[in-house]
């Protein structure tokens, strides 16, 4: 069999090392790739968004099965594309889609399927938002870009100036573009936060791990917000009663009322949620796996990947077995561009990827590099996953990190708390 990975992070070296390691699966193309999944897989030279080529090159080289990475070509309607020319696809279509590619949509949905979530409101004139928060009480709010901003859209106030700055930033300077142009504000709420995936081939939903993602750029989730600093796998709250919970409460009713809409789910649905003392409540919904939370699940899954998500894309989910899973702990370090999340440089020198290649149980994951020459450089903010797995969570840390000490670039930084809040549960 032939799979096609699309996009070019961590998430999709993940995906490329893990599908590549199935019995059934002969070759594994990855387009664009980076210099990571040239190791694991073939480097295709095509853009996530060149959605003909793409389904051109999967009609060419017969390609079995496409897996869809990151989230703007979902939202932009790549496996509408992919299903229009006959070809086999996991991922949602652009209309499910939309749960990512629009806060307001999913929000609409989120009510109407009585989904637990934030209290929030919605506005397109800056002005308006402004007198909204200016008439209020003062409180802890969140600011929202509706549209797709890489995980950068979104903004913790805890203060009425820093949701006024906010509104600006979003709606008259545009840092984010058009996404911006419509904004979310809700409460902010107040726990600890844990990322539920689940495999959904429109009627069947198939649970993954839990994982815990670290949002904030530096230590004590201090910082602004990023696309995602760390993860760990399993996380210690997401006890078997929250996961009957919140496939009950949120999974069903939100791919149960989609239908409603004559919308299929067929895909990742993955539910950030914050566990608040009122019980679990839906920070945002992806479409997709995440990143960096996929590492860490993908290196416990025990189960064939490929078998899992084949059976997604045709709709037969519930013929696949339970998924077997390796009970250690797993711990994904991410190792960023100094000025990430903000502006940075590319093309530095990466060091000591051999090094950290030659440590037991642990797996470099490349998301923004490739190749200038024979070396590898920097072509990202986050730069690579460091991940490891060990008999418990210290362990695990432990290996991550002596892993991303074998590792240097000029600038290269990272958090050095990934997987501390365990020790809150």
């Amino acid at each position: 069999m032939k799979v096609l990975i699309v996009g070019q992070g961590g998430r999709e070296h993940a995906l490329a090392w893990k599908i590549a390691q199935s019995d059934k699966v002969n070759r594994v193309f990855c387009a664009p790739g980076n210099a990571g999944t040239a190791l694991d897989a073939e480097n295709v030279d095509i853009a996530v968004t060149d959605i003909d080529r793409l389904v051109k090159f999967a009609t060419s080289e017969q390609i079995d099965l496409t897996v869809i990475g990151p989230e703007v070509p979902l939202v932009a309607g790549v496996v509408d594309a992919f299903r229009k020319a006959r070809l086999r696809v996991f991922g949602p279509d652009k209309a499910a889609a939309q749960l990512e590619g629009s806060k307001v949509f999913a929000k609409k949905i989120m009510k109407l399927a009585n989904v637990p979530t934030a209290e929030s409101h919605n506005f397109t004139d800056a002005e308006d938002a402004i007198r909204f928060v200016e008439e209020r009480n003062e409180q802890p709010l969140v600011i929202k870009a509706d549209g797709l901003a890489a995980g950068k859209g979104v903004t913790v106030c805890d203060t009425r100036e820093e949701a006024l700055a906010a509104i600006r930033t979003a709606m008259v300077d545009q840092a984010f573009g058009s996404a911006g142009s419509t904004i979310v504000i809700e409460e902010k709420l107040v726990g600890q936060e844990v990322s539920i995936l689940a495999l959904v081939d429109g009627r069947t939903i198939v649970p993954l791990e839990a994982a815990q993602d670290h949002k904030a750029a530096h230590d004590g989730d201090q910082g602004p917000n990023t696309g995602g600093m760390g993860a760990y796998s399993p996380a210690p709250f997401a006890t078997p009663e929250l996961m009957d919970t919140v496939i009950s409460k949120i999974l069903i009713p939100t791919v149960h009322t989609l239908r409603k809409q004559n919308i299929e789910f067929r895909g990742v649905l993955y539910a950030g949620l914050m566990l608040t003392n009122q019980g679990p409540k839906v920070l945002e919904f992806n479409v997709r796996f995440g990143d960096p939370e996929a590492q860490p699940v993908l290196m416990r899954l025990k189960s064939d990947l490929f078998d899992v998500l084949y059976a997604a894309a045709d709709g037969k989910l519930h013929e696949v077995p339970d998924l077997e899973w390796d009970p250690r702990p797993t711990v994904c370090v991410v190792m960023a561009s100094d000025g990430y999340p903000g502006k940075y440089e590319k093309g530095h020198v990466i060091r000591g990827l051999d090094a950290a290649a030659q440590l037991a149980d642990t797996k470099v994951f490349h998301a923004g590099t490739t190749r200038s020459g024979d070396d590898v450089v920097t072509d990202g903010g986050r730069v690579l996953g460091v991940t490891a797995i060990g008999d418990d969570l210290s362990v695990a840390k432990r290996k991550a990190y002596e892993a991303v000490k074998c590792i240097r670039w000029d600038g290269a930084w990272c958090r050095k708390d990934i997987s501390d809040k365990a020790r809150e549960a």
